[in-house]
């Protein structure tokens, strides 16, 4: 059998409008070739044979039958000549059907503050010091233990990693990564895929991380993620995300990563005005044999308006990657929640929205949320990526282009690549914890203390199962020293049960005067031994709805055990009055270990907050979908006096007698 060429994914800066469809300047199809040839490869061979100017590409996410082709034969401003040419490739004997691919916007979620330019810092001297004080616990409970600190000069500026009160921070708010280093765990053998505008691997402080074998550049064809250098594009991002995870420690250059010892991996798909589902969709698949966290800084445009997510091919790597990757255990996906601010709602986003993605929000070095950060059910826990000062020590240090170093890394795109440095120093601790167990130690060990409790309108809540969580923080700040100890006694978990609750499917009126409340009794998912679920863990709600103006629209879902949580806040730039929500995911995880029988509350309202009181929203439909266990899922997990786990394990136990 002959053997494609490797992946041509080259989206053009060039691009074609058809109505309100944005398609790039060559032509990218997913071909599916006809089930009556069982050699896929010799029929799409057979295609590009009879069609001029097509291209076959490679193999579709392994399918045997489906195929990623190219046609760049075609006039940049013929419309009819690309359809003439999309209509050839459908009508062929060997096709069974050819979807177009659209180009869309994905942006960067760096921030940059209008008063100060990013700057690069050439270091050549250490200034560390040589001693602190943590343990494996809590991040503000730590005892007098004397432990050597790196000897990379901007170490003491990485408050982050350890906090004594730089730029007018709460000294002991940080990672508490420090005990972890002592125990032995760096991130050995975990390998952290950067997914965005390349990494400069040839940075001496990230070098020696590099995995070239997981690399790959999907913009231009070839294994070299290098970033591209341009005036007008902020291409360091990848890089200095990079840098967080895995700047090497101890070398006097820069700072030092919070997983130093793991591997870093360069998947460069951004630096371009549009990508496509296929170019997402390989990045997030590839090399899912050794990648073990894929880090996504990125995501829809943060305009408090946009409502979008991952398309098919997107959706269907997530999901697959939960069963397919790290042998079973299943890909961990990192995504940054947004940088839209209290204008916009994470939940409409929906890569962070997916309960296949670990969502993370930033907090700033003093406890409380970052001014970009956005609200929402959906996210699990936050981790730093700003200063309260103006000043070098602000931001996030770490790598930067070209060997040099920066202090002004930001925005929750320097959130995310802290949580996955600290989930490979868990992986190194135990190497078998699957995706879901990961999301459990995110819920179980993550830390409250020196966070503020009262922000933007929200406050810290305690669920039915005893856990404490917020719109804002999710259920805390990523401890590391708390979850890698508790990664080294944890215990498989039941298997996971998904129970559709039931649905409501009549249309239901609501405005600014007249709020509507639409249940839905999930008694089955308790008895339906095929699909029940007792303790939850993610819940999702499916809702269709119109409205005058849907960025007034707020919903607010009740669990049988009164707990409630707002799906959706006000977004006051979204004037959209036509397309609402169809079938949108909004999923919350405020539910966490509670119990999934019994009467579940939709509630719909207008924003009283609305200059207009004439606007109003029907409600067509809302599905209840809950995940979890059947069994109490911490039953096998030692636990200590007094310990949250401990909370949890007697609180179901009390409702199991």
């Amino acid at each position: 059998m002959l053997r494609l060429c490797l992946c041509l994914l080259v989206v053009g800066t060039t691009a074609v409008r058809a109505n309100s469809a944005v398609y790039t300047k060559d032509i990218h199809l997913v071909v599916k070739t006809s089930a009556g040839d069982p050699d896929g490869e010799a029929a799409a061979r057979r295609v590009t044979a009879d069609i001029n100017g097509l291209q076959l590409v490679r193999r579709h996410l392994g399918e045997d039958l489906e195929f990623h082709a190219v046609h760049d034969d075609i006039p940049e401003a013929d419309s009819n000549a690309r359809d003439d040419i999309i209509n050839a490739i459908a009508q062929h004997p060997d096709v069974k059907s050819a979807t177009q691919q659209q180009g869309f916007r994905r942006n960067k979620r760096g921030f940059r503050s209008s008063s100060s330019k990013v700057k690069n810092i050439a270091v050549s001297n250490p200034n560390g010091r040589n001693n602190t004080t943590a343990t494996m616990g809590g991040s503000t409970n730590r005892t007098e233990q004397q432990l050597p600190e790196p000897n990379d000069p901007l170490f003491e500026k990485a408050w982050f990693l350890k906090n004594t009160g730089q730029s007018w921070g709460t000294p002991g708010l940080d990672l508490n990564v420090l005990p972890v280093w002592e125990a032995g765990y760096i991130g050995r053998n975990v390998t952290v895929a950067i997914v965005d505008d390349g990494i400069d691997y040839l940075h001496p402080d990230l070098a020696e991380s590099y995995n070239a074998e997981a690399s790959f550049d999907f913009n231009s064809n070839d294994p070299y993620p290098f970033p591209k250098y341009a005036d007008y594009r902020f291409n360091s991002h990848g890089t200095r995300c990079a840098g967080e995870v895995s700047a090497k420690r101890n070398n006097r250059i820069c700072s030092v990563g919070v997983a130093p010892g793991s591997r870093v991996a360069g998947l460069r798909i951004l630096d371009q005005l549009y990508v496509t589902d296929l170019l997402e969709a390989a990045a997030m698949s590839h090399r899912r044999d050794i990648i073990d966290i894929y880090s996504a800084s990125w995501g829809p445009t943060d305009d408090g308006k946009t409502l979008d997510g991952p398309l098919k091919e997107t959706s269907r790597v997530l999901r697959d990657g939960i069963t397919l990757g790290r042998g079973g255990l299943g890909s961990i996906f990192v995504w940054a929640s947004g940088n839209g601010g209290p204008k916009d709602d994470c939940n409409c986003d929906g890569y962070t929205g997916s309960m296949w993605t670990i969502s993370i929000n930033s907090v700033t070095n003093d406890g409380s949320p970052a001014i970009y950060g956005e609200s929402c059910s959906s996210t699990l826990a936050s981790t730093f990526s700003s200063g309260r000062g103006a000043g070098l020590d602000a931001g996030v240090a770490t790598v930067d282009l070209y060997g040099f170093c920066t202090l002004y890394h930001s925005g929750t795109s320097a959130a995310a690549p802290e949580a996955a440095g600290v989930f490979a120093l868990a992986l190194e601790a135990n190497p078998r914890l699957t995706w879901r167990d990961m999301q459990h130690l995110v819920v179980l060990t993550s830390q409250k203390r020196g966070l503020q409790d009262e922000s933007r309108g929200h406050k810290w809540e305690r669920n039915a199962a005893g856990l404490k969580f917020h719109h804002l923080y999710g259920f805390g700040v990523l401890d590391a020293g708390a979850m890698v100890e508790m990664a080294q006694i944890w215990r498989p978990l039941p298997e996971r049960f998904e129970c559709t609750a039931g649905r409501v499917a009549q249309p239901v009126y609501f405005d600014v005067r007249q709020e509507v409340e639409l249940t839905i009794d999930s008694n089955g998912c308790d008895f339906d031994s095929n699909s029940r679920v007792r303790f939850i863990e993610h819940v999702q709600a499916f809702v269709t709805l119109r409205a005058s103006r849907r960025g007034d629209v707020l919903l607010f879902l009740t669990s049988p055990s009164n707990t409630t949580s707002m799906l959706l806040g006000r977004r006051p730039m979204d004037s959209d009055s036509k397309k609402g929500f169809t079938d949108w995911p909004f999923m919350t995880t405020h539910m966490w270990g509670e119990f999934a029988a019994g009467q579940w509350t939709l509630r719909a309202e207008m924003s009283a907050s609305s200059a207009n009181y004439t606007q109003h929203g029907l409600i067509t439909d809302w599905t209840l979908v809950i995940h979890g266990t059947q069994d109490p899922p911490y039953r096998d997990i030692p636990d200590k006096p007094g310990s949250t786990i401990a909370q949890v394990k007697r609180i179901q136990r009390e409702h199991l007698s």
